[in-house]
């Protein structure tokens, strides 16, 4: 076990390295096209997914224990955080980019493709990698065909409603961290995450990103597709937008209704 968490370790520190020299590869030829912004997209999501299915496989196939699970959960958001170096990672993100004019409609539509593109390929580049036998837990998951069995264990409504629950708070975590300093605020949503992780990981594997959920989950067995997308798509994106619905329109409105302490200070001399 001890080895087989070693060697996951390292497959995760590999991916995160080349994952960093790619991006700044890729970010200094393609300067002056305009196009950067979707390579690190692209490379960003791309370790974002296998490192996931890393975690993921470790957890279910390798049965750590649930706090070695949680602190690298931490410890991986936290990394992503500090090395997407402006990459989103997630179609909601995006969406709610573009809903604030942070990025164009058109922009962000670029974007949420790559974050598809690179899921699916992270999907098929994990098998690579486990073939290749690093760890006894590679060996033992390539001799079961890779198999994956659906993480809903809920009824779906319940499912989408964890979806739904661990996006909302994600996102409220992000929209009121904005002003944080960067190194202190990955730690913050890291915490959120981890939480939410904890929180939901038994019904759903609280997954709340559509593209990640469509590299690791859709491809397990024992749901549809369309059983997924209601899950995994339609939940987080639900959750996302309540949020900024909540901390946009409900609240400022409420705050505006709401009598000042002067108005009520007023009104009871009057009395």
């Amino acid at each position: 076990m001890t080895a087989d968490v070693a060697v996951s370790l390292s497959v995760l520190a590999g991916i995160v390295a080349l994952s960093a020299v790619t991006r700044r590869v890729l970010s200094r030829a393609l300067a002056d096209t305009g196009l950067s912004v979707y390579a690190l997209e692209l490379v960003s999501t791309f370790q974002l997914c296998c490192c996931t299915h890393e975690l993921k496989l470790l957890s279910e196939v390798g049965g750590i224990e649930p706090r070695l699970a949680l602190t690298l959960t931490y410890l991986a958001s936290v990394v992503h955080g500090l090395t997407f170096s402006g990459a989103i990672g997630n179609p909601s993100g995006a969406l709610e980019h573009a809903y604030h004019a942070r990025l164009s409609g058109g922009c962000a539509l670029r974007r949420i493709a790559c974050q598809f593109a690179a899921a699916a390929a992270a999907r098929a580049a994990v098998p690579v990698i486990w073939g290749i036998g690093l760890s006894g837990l590679h060996v033992r998951h390539k001799l079961f065909g890779y198999r994956c069995i659906t993480p809903i264990h809920a009824p779906l409504a319940k499912a989408a409603g964890v979806e739904f629950a661990c996006a909302f708070a994600v996102q409220s975590a992000i929209t009121h961290t904005r002003a944080v300093e960067e190194k202190y605020r990955v730690h913050a949503v890291a915490a959120v995450i981890t939480t939410v992780v904890y929180a939901g990981g038994s019904a759903t594997g609280a997954v709340f990103n559509p593209a990640l959920a469509f590299s690791t989950q859709f491809g397990c067995s024992g749901n549809s597709f369309l059983e997924y997308c209601l899950v995994y798509w339609l939940g987080p994106l639900l959750g996302m937008m309540s949020s900024v619905l909540l901390f946009d329109k409900v609240v400022p409105l409420l705050w505006r209704n709401s009598p000042s302490p002067h108005q009520l200070l007023d009104s009871r001399k009057r009395k």
